[in-house]
């Protein structure tokens, strides 16, 4: 068989196609559709998508062909790169490029009919084709010329696709890697003042700090593993931010956690992390067990409507400092006032005091805050509220 001349920029070409990831990876169904379509379509035995490495083909796809590569000398494919178009050889053993390939004169087969079309990269590097086989010789019409043509781009288009999605995620594991250890270094920072202060409302405050970075850190772990990247399961972020005030908390002290499975706005879920950390501070600062017993704290989450859900927070404690948590947070907290501003961003409203039971914050909030904020434009005025208007334009 007479070799293929080496495409210009042979180096690059092949850095090209190794960029795409594909070589050696297992079988696809997207593109085993391709070659399976294109095989009834076109009435041949055989189908591939040919992959040109250094020194043999790889068949990312093939119909009706059992090997999974084939050396370069035996590759036709390696001549079809080199065409800025479809290559055609009606017979193969007619052909000097074909004639002694053993695909083509009986030893490995008998392919007598070849039709390739490259692969060519947006960069404009051939890598491959996507090629059809027929154990005798034929023409291809005007209509199926331009199918296999028509295929071989949206096989590009899809090993583009696939090429950008690896390397988006390659680059989200980045962005997670640097994200983790930047929270870790502010975490650490935050601790390391805390203990160099005697100041305790500074203290209490780069405490307050630290609980949102710990909240920012769970929330974006759950981002990172979903690929909605502005929504969360909140029963899984939640249950994250739980089992982290767990670790954290007295050995008196239970956390408990029932929440329906929702997704949720981003910013929904980093406002219930606030609202989670400051009550569970809190009910640990300014709380006891009554009688002895065991301190509990629940949080509880539930759909109240289409785009509304309630967030409840409750204890069994008695309060320890009565003139600091008597029957509300006193509206000057820190904590208190990082509950209502997060409950406040988000377009949702908290109330808290005691109960019989003990402490209970409410929290409600949209599921989308963009959702509540479209309604309550679209939503008309009253004639009470019109006129109202009018006599403050007065």
């Amino acid at each position: 068989m007479t070799l293929a001349q080496t495409p210009e920029n042979e180096d690059l070409r092949l850095e090209e196609l190794r960029s795409f990831g594909v070589l050696d990876t297992p079988r696809d169904p997207d593109f085993d559709e391709v070659v399976d379509l294109l095989a009834v379509m076109l009435d041949v035995p055989v189908v591939l998508i040919s992959l040109v490495d250094e020194d043999r083909q790889w068949f990312r796809a093939r119909h009706g062909f059992e090997p999974s590569e084939t050396p370069l000398d035996q590759a036709i494919c390696s001549h079809a790169i080199l065409n800025d178009g479809l290559l055609v050889i009606e017979d193969t053993l007619a052909d000097d490029r074909s004639a002694d390939n053993p695909l083509c004169c009986g030893v490995l087969g008998a392919m007598r009919f070849y039709a390739g079309a490259p692969l060519v990269t947006r960069a404009g590097y051939p890598i491959g084709t996507l090629c059809v086989l027929d154990n005798k010789p034929r023409k291809l019409t005007e209509q199926q010329t331009q199918l296999l043509t028509v295929m071989s781009r949206q096989v590009m288009r899809q090993l583009d696709l696939q090429r950008a999605l690896r390397n988006k995620e390659v680059l989200r594991e980045e962005i997670d890697h640097r994200v983790k250890n930047s929270l870790q270094t502010v975490a650490s920072t935050i601790r390391l003042y805390r203990s160099r202060l005697s100041n305790e409302e500074a203290r209490d405050a780069l405490d307050a700090i630290g609980r949102r970075v710990d909240s920012i850190a769970q929330l974006h772990a759950e981002l990172n593993l979903t690929s909605k990247m502005h929504h969360v399961r909140i029963d899984k972020f939640l249950d994250r931010v739980s089992h982290l005030l767990q670790r954290h908390a007295a050995a008196e002290i239970r956390i408990e956690l029932e929440a329906d499975a929702l997704e949720v706005d981003s910013r929904v879920a980093a406002a219930l992390g606030v609202v989670a950390n400051e009550f569970a501070a809190n009910t640990s600062k300014y709380a006891d067990p009554v009688d002895g017993d065991e301190l509990i704290i629940r949080f509880r989450l539930e759909q109240i409507g289409d785009n509304r859900m309630r967030f409840e927070c409750s204890d069994n404690g008695a309060a320890r400092i009565l003139e600091t948590r008597t029957d509300t947070l006193a509206s000057t907290a820190l904590g208190g006032r990082l509950m209502e501003a997060a409950a406040a961003q988000v377009g949702g409203t908290l109330v808290q005091g005691r109960e019989p039971s003990g402490f209970v914050l409410r929290a409600e909030m949209p599921i989308d805050p963009v959702l509540a904020a479209q309604d309550t434009a679209r939503r008309p005025l009253s004639p009470r509220a019109g006129q109202g208007d009018a006599r403050a334009a007065e």
